[in-house]
C-alpha cells in the first residue's frame, strides 16, 4: 500500500456512508527517478508487449527515454503518437480515439502506457476500457485532476460526454519530468484544484436540496487537496520540486476522492459545466482549444461571483417566496437557507479567486483568457444542462 492510498484508506476509516469503491491503483508513485519502476513493475506483471500513447510532445518530454528503458530489458514496444486536429490541438474525440485503437493490438499489446496529461489519458482509458487492456498512467505535467478517473470526458460530434471506462492500474509521476512541464500545464493544474471551492459547495448543495449522494469524508479529501495547494502557493509558482510534488499530490487525492465515491461531485460543480460548455462553443466555431483547468479556475471565480450575488441579495429566496407552486428542491432552498449561507462564505470571493490564480500565472478575468462577455453571459444561463446535477447555478437558472 502506498503513501497516498493509505492515508485515503485512514480517511474513510471511520465513515459509514457506505459510497466508497475500493481504490485498486497500485502503486503511486510521486517522486525524482519514478519511471525508473515502470520496468520493473511491467515485468513483475508479465507485461512483455506494449503500446505507448503518447502526442508529440508528451513522447520527447518522457516517451522517448521510457521506451529506451523498456526495450533495454526486452520489452517489446508499440508506438501510438496521436495526431492534432486540423486546428493543432490534440482532442479525445472519435479520430484520436480510432486512431489509438489501430494502434492496440488485441494479440499483441499486454499494456497501454498513457504518456501525457489529460487528453492522452482520456483516449487511452477509453481505448483500454473497451478493448479490456489495462493501462498504467505516466503524468508529465500537473495539469488535471483526471488521471486516476473511471470515467472519459470524449467530444462525441461536438459534444462533450463523460463515459464509464477504466482507471489506471498503476501511477508513475516523475518529478524529474513534471517540473520541466510548460508553466501553461502548471497554471492549469491549480486552476483544476481552485474549482474545488465551487465543486464543494455545489455538491453539499445540492445534497441538501436535491438529496444527491454525499459523503462528508470524500469531501474533507477533495478539501485538504485544496487547502494544500492555496497554502503553498508561493511553492507552486516557482515550480520548484516540493511545489509541483504538492501540486501533483494534491491533483492525485482530488482524482482518487472521485474514484472513491463513484462520481465526480467532489471535484466538479457549475464551475466545470461553465468549462465543458466553452469547449463545446470552441468546437463549434473551430477555435484553438483553451487549457481544461485555466477554464475551470477562471469559471470558479465567475461561479463565486454569481453565488455570493444570489445569495447576498436573496435572489433565489425571493424568487422562492413569489412562487406558490414551488417543487421540493426550491422548497429544500429555503428550509436551508441558513447552511447554505453559511456554507458560501467558506467560498473566497471572485477578487480572491482571482487574485490566487493570478499568484501562479493564471489569466486575471474571462476576457485575459479569451472567453468574451457574450459567450460568458450566455454559458451562466445555460451551462446547467450540461450535466444532471442540481447546482445553485441550475436553481437559479431554473427558479427565476
Amino acid at each position: 500500500m502506498t503513501g497516498i492510498t493509505e492515508m485515503i484508506k485512514q480517511s474513510i476509516a471511520n465513515c459509514s456512508c457506505g459510497k466508497h469503491n475500493k481504490i485498486e491503483i497500485e502503486p503511486i508513485v510521486v517522486e525524482s527517478g519514478a519511471m525508473l519502476k515502470v520496468a520493473p513493475y511491467l515485468l513483475k506483471h508479465h507485461y512483455k508487449q506494449i503500446t505507448l500513447v503518447a502526442d508529440a510532445h508528451t513522447f520527447q518530454a518522457a516517451g522517448k527515454d521510457l521506451i529506451e528503458q523498456l526495450m533495454s530489458v526486452e520489452i517489446q514496444c508499440t508506438l501510438c503518437i496521436v495526431k492534432p486536429n486540423k486546428q493543432g490541438d490534440v482532442v479525445a474525440d472519435e479520430v484520436s480515439i480510432i486512431q489509438a485503437m489501430l494502434d492496440v493490438s488485441a494479440e499483441n499489446s499486454d499494456c497501454i502506457l498513457a504518456v501525457g496529461s489529460g487528453t492522452i489519458h482520456d483516449i487511452v482509458r477509453f481505448v483500454g476500457y473497451k478493448m479490456n487492456k489495462p493501462f498504467v498512467s505516466i503524468p508529465t505535467a500537473p495539469s488535471v485532476d483526471g488521471f486516476t478517473s473511471k470515467g472519459a470526458p470524449i467530444i462525441i460530434r461536438g459534444e462533450k460526454k463523460t463515459i464509464s471506462a477504466s482507471a489506471p492500474t498503476a501511477i508513475f509521476a516523475d518529478l524529474n519530468v513534471l517540473i520541466k512541464a510548460p508553466q501553461s500545464l502548471v497554471i492549469a493544474g491549480f486552476g483544476d484544484m481552485l474549482g474545488k471551492y465551487t465543486s464543494l459547495f455545489d455538491w453539499r448543495f445540492s445534497h441538501l436540496t436535491a438529496n444527491e449522494p454525499y459523503c462528508s469524508a470524500t469531501a474533507n479529501i477533495t478539501k485538504q487537496a485544496l487547502i494544500a495547494c492555496v497554502e503553498n502557493v508561493q511553492e507552486i509558482s516557482q515550480r520548484n520540486e516540493n511545489g509541483i510534488r504538492i501540486l501533483m499530490n494534491a491533483l492525485i487525492d482530488s482524482g482518487l476522492a472521485m474514484l472513491l465515491f463513484g462520481q465526480s461531485h467532489p471535484a466538479s460543480g457549475a464551475e466545470h459545466h461553465l468549462s465543458h460548455y466553452w469547449e463545446m462553443e470552441y468546437i463549434r466555431l473551430g477555435k484553438n482549444q483553451l487549457l481544461h483547468g485555466m477554464k475551470v479556475g477562471i469559471a470558479c471565480a465567475e461561479i463565486s461571483k454569481l453565488y455570493h450575488t444570489i445569495v447576498e441579495e436573496e435572489q433565489l429566496l425571493k424568487a422562492i417566496a413569489a412562487n406558490p407552486n414551488k417543487d421540493k428542491k426550491l422548497a429544500a432552498i429555503q428550509a436551508n437557507g441558513l447552511e447554505i449561507k453559511a456554507l458560501l462564505n467558506t467560498v473566497p470571493d471572485s477578487q480572491q479567486l482571482h487574485d490566487l490564480f493570478c499568484m501562479v500565472g493564471g489569466p486575471d478575468n474571462a476576457e485575459e483568457l479569451g472567453i468574451d462577455q457574450e459567450l460568458l453571459s450566455r454559458s451562466l444561463k445555460e451551462a446547467h444542462k450540461v450535466r444532471d446535477r442540481y447546482t445553485m447555478l441550475k436553481a437559479w437558472n431554473t427558479a427565476l
